[in-house]
């Protein structure tokens, strides 16, 4: 019963205090709690954003294993109690506006590639991600195209060379190759009348970033 009054009283959190701990303006965060409540009563009408609902409003695919949708609900889901509440949803949604400090977006895209919560990328989770991507996109890579693609990333990224991307390896990487963050950003978050079509991944099929 505890349980489930602590939750009932993280169901609203006051605009003005969100506005001051994220990019958006009380105006906006109203606005962000329309599409949360939309997104939230899909398929239970609890207060909260459940994985399924999650995955269908964000990615248009509620049932269909994704590790791209998973691992992107786990970083929505900071408390790790299983839902987004709206405090949670606003602050993670923050970090797509454009014009969010990129340094905030690469550290959220390094922790969303580090599936295995090392602290580090590894080239296995790199593949996993691709192969992930490519699966989901009907795109087909040979196997050695996709080893070629993780060996120049490393190549490039791993500078003391220890087979491991860390996190400041990888903001450098970020600031030479800003195709990076581009998923990171949802260009709509700047003018939010509408939420047309509302989706995180904006153009992924259209270039294969780790």
């Amino acid at each position: 019963m505890g349980c489930l009054c602590t939750k009932e009283r993280r169901i609203f959190e006051d605009p003005s205090m969100l506005s001051t701990q994220t990019i958006f303006t009380v105006k906006e965060v109203k606005t962000l709690n329309e599409l949360y409540r939309k997104l939230g009563s899909t398929l239970v009408d609890d207060g909260f954003l459940n994985r399924e609902e999650f995955k269908l409003g964000l990615f248009r695919n509620s049932k269909e294993k994704s590790l791209f949708a998973d691992r992107m609900f786990d970083m929505f889901d900071s408390k790790h109690d299983g839902v987004i509440d709206f405090g949670e949803f606003v602050r993670s949604m923050s970090i797509f506006h454009p014009d969010t400090p990129q340094e905030e977006k690469a550290i959220f895209a390094f922790r969303l590639y580090d599936i295995w919560q090392t602290g580090f990328i590894e080239k296995e989770e790199v593949k996993e991600m691709i192969v992930e991507f490519l699966n989901e996109s009907n795109l087909i890579l040979s196997d050695d195209i996709i080893e070629d693609i993780i060996d120049k990333t490393f190549e490039e990224a791993d500078s003391d060379k220890d087979g491991m991307i860390d996190i400041e390896e990888w903001k450098d990487l970020a600031v030479r190759r800003p195709t990076l963050l581009r998923n990171m950003t949802i260009p709509y978050l700047k003018d939010m009348t509408t939420f047309p079509s509302f989706t995180m991944r904006t153009e992924r099929e259209d270039e294969i970033n780790i």
